[in-house]
């Protein structure tokens, strides 16, 4: 063999050691990035199940927050609704002169008026009283009516806080 041939016959064994070096590498490059790949899916697939699950927890919570407020709504409603009507039966109960409202008068002169002996006496021993004018009773009745609607408005207002800012329902 000539010197020229044996560069040569060189020459040829470095490009096809460079190129199946390059080749080599190629398959372990694209291994790697198919691992890679692999590996990115499986994070992406635990990511978007976390998520979900996330999702689905805050989606029950609200759900859950809102029946409750549902029943503490109906319930509201009801006793708003039972004061009412307990208001209108004693304001007609007033008009038709059913029921008389009346107040106890102080009698200082007589000092106590407890009988001495127990018998069948009222809750009132003795006590004078002087009923009200029908008038001034309904308007005594239109005020603890508007003050029973805003105790139970408080109450649910109340209660709606509360179970929103996660303290659960006021006994």
């Amino acid at each position: 063999m000539t010197p020229a041939q044996i560069l040569g016959a060189i020459l040829l064994a470095m490009v096809i050691s460079a190129a199946s070096t390059w080749q080599v590498q190629d398959w372990r490059y694209d291994g790697k990035l198919a691992d890679q790949a692999d590996q990115f899916k499986t994070d992406l697939g635990l990511v978007s199940a976390a998520a979900a699950k996330q999702a689905r927890d805050e989606t029950d919570k609200r759900l859950a927050l809102e029946q409750q407020l549902a029943g503490q709504d109906q319930q509201h409603t009801k006793e708003l609704s039972d004061a009412q009507r307990n208001q209108a039966r004693l304001r007609d109960q007033l008009a038709t002169a059913d029921v008389r409202l009346s107040v106890l008068l102080e009698d200082s002169a007589s000092g106590c008026d407890v009988p001495a002996t127990p018998g069948a006496v009222g809750v009132v021993h003795a006590a004078r009283r002087a009923q009200l004018d029908p008038a001034h009773a309904q308007r005594i009745i239109a005020i603890t009516d508007a003050g029973d609607q805003g105790l139970i408005a408080l109450r649910a207002c109340q209660e709606y806080v509360k179970t929103v800012s996660g303290g659960g329902a006021v006994e």
